[in-house]
């Protein structure tokens, strides 16, 4: 072999090896940059909270009290509620659209996120486009009610009493974009009664002047309406579900629609939402939390108290949820135009 040869050999075998350390090199750095890199950080690292976009003592508030309970243990943190009330529940809403979208801000709102485009035109955020649907919680029927005292014990005398005592007859709601306002809209526009509107700031103060005779009649939740009830501090008149009750303090109470109200069917429905943009996986823990939460059996045995129903259908999945909003905002938008009550 040449002294050429053998130099050129000599030569490849150390390019060679350079090649390979190199590699090894490389290969070694890139080893250390990924375990350097910080992990990605577990969802929920700290306190989540949970916008109520109405004051503090109402239904809404009743509802987001069981489901922190529910809650705590499936996120495995705390939940805290924090009420942002406010032009029937927008202020609240517009928070949580404006929100950083980390999955640390959530809102609990109710049948008002369909009706309030109709009721504000000028809104600061936009129902569908501003938020992720993470499904419906419950159903609540309302429970048309009368103050203590009030002469007629049963819906036909109450009729009756509303026509002789036309354009005298308060009707309290727990103000506007309320479920009780639009609960009083709609009996009012199928009844052709002429009720006068007195409008509260949540419905705590409403039920409290409804007590004390105050005012006469109003539309309420049954959550909020049926523990009363049942201790006779109230008269229910009728109930805006499809089906009678079996709840103490309303069993046996008629539906509006057995009164001839025909196709009266007013439910409150409870959703929770994250601002928009929200990671998929933030997303997917928090579905996954929501369902653990739907199944707690406190948190059943709360909704089952008041006459409210667990969602436990399609409605309960993102999707589902906002192809359902969709279509309540068409329903109760030609309701708010016919009636003619719009925000100032």
């Amino acid at each position: 072999m040449t002294q050429n040869k053998q130099c050129a050999r000599r030569a490849g075998w150390v390019g060679a090896l350079a090649i390979r350390r190199l590699a090894s090199l490389m290969s070694m750095a890139a080893f250390i940059a990924i375990v350097a890199l910080p992990a990605r950080a577990a969802y929920p690292e700290h306190a989540v909270t949970l916008v109520v976009p109405f004051p503090a003592g109402g239904p809404s508030d009743q509802l987001a009290q069981s489901l922190v309970e529910a809650l705590r243990k499936p996120l495995g943190v705390a939940v805290q509620i924090e009420h942002i009330g406010g032009a029937g529940g927008t202020v609240g809403a517009a928070k949580v659209a404006r929100a950083v979208p980390d999955g640390y801000t959530l809102l609990l709102h109710h049948i008002g996120m369909a009706t309030a485009p109709a009721l504000y035109p000028s809104l600061a955020y936009n129902t569908l486009d501003d938020f992720e649907y993470l499904g419906l919680l419950q159903e609540v029927p309302m429970v048309l009610v009368g103050r203590p005292g009030l002469p007629a014990k049963t819906y036909a005398e109450l009729s009756q009493w509303m026509v002789t005592n036309r354009g005298k007859v308060n009707l309290a709601n727990a103000g506007q974009g309320s479920a009780s306002q639009l609960c009083g809209l709609l009996f009012r526009s199928v009844t052709q009664m002429d009720l006068r509107s007195v409008r509260y700031r949540g419905a705590s103060p409403a039920m409290a002047d409804l007590l004390t005779g105050q005012v006469d009649l109003m539309c309420n939740q049954s959550t909020d309406t049926a523990p009363l009830l049942a201790k006779n501090k109230l008269r229910a008149y009728a109930v805006t579900s499809p089906q009678r009750m079996d709840v103490p303090g309303l069993t046996g109470v008629p539906t509006l629609h057995e009164l001839g109200l025909k196709g009266f069917s007013v439910t409150v429905w409870y959703g929770v939402y994250a601002p928009h943009g929200t990671p998929k996986q933030v997303l997917e823990a928090l579905a996954a939390a929501l369902q653990q939460a739907r199944a707690d059996p406190v948190f059943q045995a709360n909704a089952k108290a008041g006459g409210a129903s667990v969602v436990l259908d399609g409605r309960s999945q993102g999707p589902e949820h906002k192809r359902f909003v969709k279509s309540e905002l068409s329903k109760w938008g030609a309701v708010i135009r016919a009636a003619g009550e719009f925000a100032n």
